[in-house]
């Protein structure tokens, strides 16, 4: 029993303590380990992720950005023209359909042309009796003024005879077998017959002014009416309707036996070998605007040039509209009614900090974007971007080159601190 006590009472050495300790705090430092290991592990499967496929990444680089406003676009025939009624008819007969090409002079639609013709055969006629009533009112002014020149003479030769009877009176009054009353009364009938003349010729002046006033208003009419014939005549000849030029027949009224009325749309004829593009744009860039300014129209992926031809300056609904002429007009990617996006170069910049455009992208301004801060981690970043083309949009501040940023959308994660990307490239 003593010899147990004394077994029980001896003292554990002191490396055995230190061993014993050793394992104690490694046994707990391992726990602590594997616990930490745990939540990071935990925190990394809780944190926002997103799947690498689906973002857009541009990496910030240096070049020239061509400064553009975009607009809207649609593709139409370099030349189209619309064929109307020149007069109110019937349509009797088609001879072409839609899609057909057609030379210059190619019958289209035949219109009942009856009641026309007849309306035209009438005023033939009126117009022969209009030229009757001027050849009879010319021999009326004739005959009247030739009347009026008659008594004219008459009366100059009364007053020549006048004139030599108060010489005899005064002849005779001078050798005293005359008298002073028979010289009064000569002197008398002259004067009268002076005035008489005068105004004789003051009617022949007044005749002549009224007469050729009215043969010029009858002349004038008969011009008038003769300038409606040749109209008439016109509109029959196109009521002929044929192909003004060498084109595809677009669209063609087809209803035979329709009532049409004169300037109702026949038939259009289009240039589909050569386009325009009839754009539209926000009045508040109508300053940067104007016939001249090159333009960059994108089909697709392609990229065509051209320039603008024409601008219509007044505003309506918010935007004013303008013409885009292509360089190749005839490019193989330009079809009839194909929409378009339109970019109005304004200015050019050289050796700026630049990224791909994305649909973020809503004028200069701060964004917030996701920059990669390491191969699988984004953390937003407040940028500030300047002006865009179709391809870059210009960095002022917040990025270095070399950086890559998310471009595509992701206003869904606004408010994260970072996001983690699956399925790295």
């Amino acid at each position: 029993m003593k010899a147990d006590n004394q077994t029980m009472d001896r003292q554990i050495p002191v490396s055995v303590q230190r061993r014993n300790k050793i394992k104690r705090v490694a046994m707990w430092l391992a726990g602590f380990l594997v616990v930490m290991a745990g939540g990071a592990w935990l925190g990394s499967q809780m944190m926002t992720s997103v799947d690498r496929k689906t973002l857009v990444i541009s990496e910030v680089d240096r070049g020239t950005i061509d400064i553009s406003v975009s607009a809207t676009g649609k593709v139409v025939p370099a030349f189209e023209e619309v064929i109307t009624s020149p007069i109110s008819s019937q349509i009797l007969e088609v001879f072409a359909h839609s899609g057909d090409s057609v030379d210059v002079g190619t019958p289209l639609l035949r219109l009942d042309l009856q009641s026309a013709q007849t309306d035209y055969a009438k005023a033939l006629d009126e117009q022969e009796i209009r030229n009757q009533q001027v050849v009879q009112l010319k021999a009326n002014v004739e005959t009247q003024l030739s009347d009026r020149r008659m008594q004219i003479e008459v009366e100059e030769m009364k007053i020549t005879q006048l004139e030599a009877q108060l010489r005899n009176e005064l002849y005779l009054d001078s050798l005293g077998s005359g008298t002073r009353d028979r010289v009064r009364q000569a002197e008398t009938s002259l004067h009268t017959a002076q005035l008489q003349l005068q105004q004789l010729r003051q009617q022949y002046d007044n005749e002549v002014r009224v007469k050729q006033a009215d043969l010029r208003m009858q002349q004038l009419q008969n011009a008038i009416f003769q300038k409606g014939l040749a109209e008439t005549r016109r509109k029959l000849d196109e009521a002929a309707i044929r192909s003004p030029r060498r084109a595809t027949l677009t669209y063609i009224n087809t209803e035979v036996g329709s009532s049409i009325g004169a300037g109702q749309k026949l038939a259009i004829v289009s240039d589909l070998s050569h386009f325009k593009v009839d754009c539209e744009i926000a009045d508040s860039h109508s300053d940067r605007v104007s016939v001249g300014s090159a333009v960059v129209i994108r089909v697709g992926k392609e990229r065509l040039t051209g320039t603008i031809t024409a601008v219509t300056p007044l505003s309506q609904g918010g935007v004013i509209t303008f013409t885009a002429q292509p360089d190749n007009p005839s490019h193989p990617r330009l079809r009839s009614g194909l929409k378009t996006e339109v970019y109005v170069i304004t200015s050019i910049r050289d050796d700026v900090l630049r990224i791909r455009n994305g649909s973020f992208y809503a004028g200069p301004g701060k964004y917030s974007l996701f920059v990669m801060d390491s191969d699988d981690l984004l953390v937003p970043r407040e940028i500030r971007l300047g002006e865009c083309n179709y391809d870059y949009i210009e960095v002022i501040s917040g990025l270095e080159a070399g950086e890559q940023v998310v471009v595509s959308d992701m206003g869904k994660y606004k408010g994260k601190e970072k996001i983690r990307m699956k399925n790295k490239k």
